[in-house]
């Protein structure tokens, strides 16, 4: 139960508070929570059991990593429109079939963030249209190598991780 938020930060994406909360054992704590709006990630497969992943520059991680196409929830929109909408921008592609993989909570002992995993078939070319803070390369990978690539550490963001495994095992792939 909160008890008192201290507001901290408000930018575009991020809100940090300071939440004094009364923990289940009776304890009160005050906590450093960032509020995010969530986001989607897409396993996309194509005919040839490839797997669309973006190498993609990211500061905050100091270089290059290897993740699936994925966004920010805007405007509370759904997150399938955002799977959508982040497939057609990152990958150049729309799907006709769309399976829920479920959703994870990247880091709940900080940040409100969930993220919404989808399988997407059925592939088809649109127009690609990176926004322009982003910097990547889209690359298609068998999904055995890439779910090799999840265990021997090639890939180390989270999302990407989470929705490879969760794929391979929807897809009978093993694991």
């Amino acid at each position: 139960m909160i008890e008192k938020i201290t507001p901290v930060f408000a930018g575009r994406i991020l809100t940090l508070n300071i939440e004094r909360v009364r923990l289940p054992n009776g304890h009160t704590a005050d906590l450093e929570i960032a509020h995010h709006p969530g986001g989607a990630a897409v396993v996309a497969i194509d005919a040839d059991a490839r797997v669309c992943l973006l190498r993609q520059y990211r500061h905050a991680a100091g270089g290059w990593l290897l993740e699936l196409p994925a966004g920010k929830i805007d405007n509370q929109e759904p997150p399938i429109d955002t799977a959508r909408r982040e497939l057609a921008e990152e990958a150049g592609r729309e799907a006709s079939c769309w399976v829920p993989l479920g959703a994870y909570m990247s880091s709940p002992g900080v940040l409100t963030e969930t993220i919404h995993l989808y399988l997407a078939t059925g592939l088809s070319e649109v127009d690609a249209m990176p926004e322009a803070h982003e910097v990547f390369e889209a690359r298609w990978i068998a999904l055995p190598e890439a779910v090799r690539m999840a265990h021997d550490g090639r890939i180390r963001d989270g999302k990407t991780l989470v929705g490879l495994l969760r794929a391979a095992g929807h897809c009978g792939s093993g694991i």
